[in-house]
């Protein structure tokens, strides 16, 4: 395994890490949760991400008992949380980024991952109705506390993250060390082009996530719809038509042709073209079954046969990549 800093900071996490939207507490029994955390674990991750409205609470549960069951030592990997959805429960302050919901959801998730103090806690979407330095404040407060050692933000623009380092230059206060955005093959706009220059002048740590765009960077969509996946399940129907469009299974079909010259996997492809990025701190693998799991948490093999050749290939392919500014 690869680790790398955390932006700036003095922090490593592996380059590949392991989530739990939409699979623990959900999708898959508690069994498998333990059997693919212990599997990321012995294969070198150090980083697993979890946040408050995941199975509304359940997914932290779940992640908490593995971690008391497996008694690994508290400085050998890092957990997180995120806060501003919620656990489900939807009366006045019970979500948001007010100081009052953030600090009731930093105690609360403590809890259910039964840890003394969370490694990453991300403010998991902007909230319009809380000014930006209040914000600010109470991560500060956490991070005094030792309840949080760093504190980050979640599909933040990069106009939203600088307020945040202007207000904490301004008060003396820690600002946002890393940002949650998507990215992957073909969502490229945050990370290649919006980011472009935060990461020189802050210092920005990046933990993508959906490096498979929900499972479509794989061969599982090809010619067929299977049961039993993510982009199937009630209440995602959204994301289903988003990912599933006839062009963007066309590249897929082109994009799993290129990956079989390679002698790889197109999964396995998808994930080292995000890790070969320099500006991705780690990439969060997302798995409901062990053998998906185990091909993913080799995709750093395949990052040197990356090369310009086989870039320009893909580029080709996608004709997703970002313009960028004239400066």
């Amino acid at each position: 395994m690869e680790y790398r800093r955390l932006g700036k900071s003095g922090l490593q996490v592996s380059a590949l890490s392991l989530g739990s939207w939409l699979t623990f507490g959900k999708q898959i029994t508690d069994a498998t949760a333990e059997k693919l955390m212990d599997l990321a674990y012995d294969h070198g991750v150090n980083f697993f991400d979890n946040a408050e409205i995941y199975a509304q609470g359940k997914s932290e549960i779940v992640m908490g008992k593995i971690l008391k069951k497996k008694k690994w030592d508290r400085t050998s990997y890092v957990v997180s949380s995120k806060v501003f959805f919620g656990d489900g429960r939807k009366k006045p302050n019970q979500t948001g980024l007010n100081r009052k919901h953030i600090f009731e959801a930093c105690d609360a998730a403590l809890r259910r991952l039964q840890v003394d103090y969370l490694d990453l806690f991300f403010c998991h979407r902007p909230d319009k109705n809380t000014p930006i330095e209040e914000t600010v404040w109470a991560m500060n407060h956490l991070i005094q506390q030792g309840k949080i050692l760093y504190w980050g933000t979640s599909e933040w623009s990069a106009q939203e993250i600088m307020e945040a380092h202007m207000h904490a230059k301004d008060l003396r206060l820690i600002g946002p060390t890393m940002e949650q955005p998507q990215y992957n093959m073909f969502h490229r706009e945050k990370v290649e082009r919006d980011f472009n220059q935060i990461y020189k002048t802050v210092g920005l740590g990046t933990t993508i996530w959906s490096p498979l765009a929900s499972g479509v960077l794989t061969d599982k969509y090809i010619n067929k719809f299977p049961k039993g996946t993510r982009l199937g399940m009630k209440g995602l129907e959204w994301l289903k038509e988003n990912a599933l469009s006839e062009a963007r299974l066309e590249k897929v079909n082109a994009l799993n042709d290129l990956a079989a010259e390679l002698d790889t996997s197109l999964a396995k492809l998808a994930i080292a073209w995000c890790a070969k990025n320099p500006n991705v701190s780690t990439v969060i693998l997302g798995a409901s079954k062990i053998k998906h799991l185990k091909e993913t948490l080799t995709s750093l093999e395949i990052v040197e046969k990356i090369t310009t050749e086989v870039d320009e290939k893909i580029e080709a392919i996608l004709g997703t990549k970002p313009q960028m500014p004239p400066f």
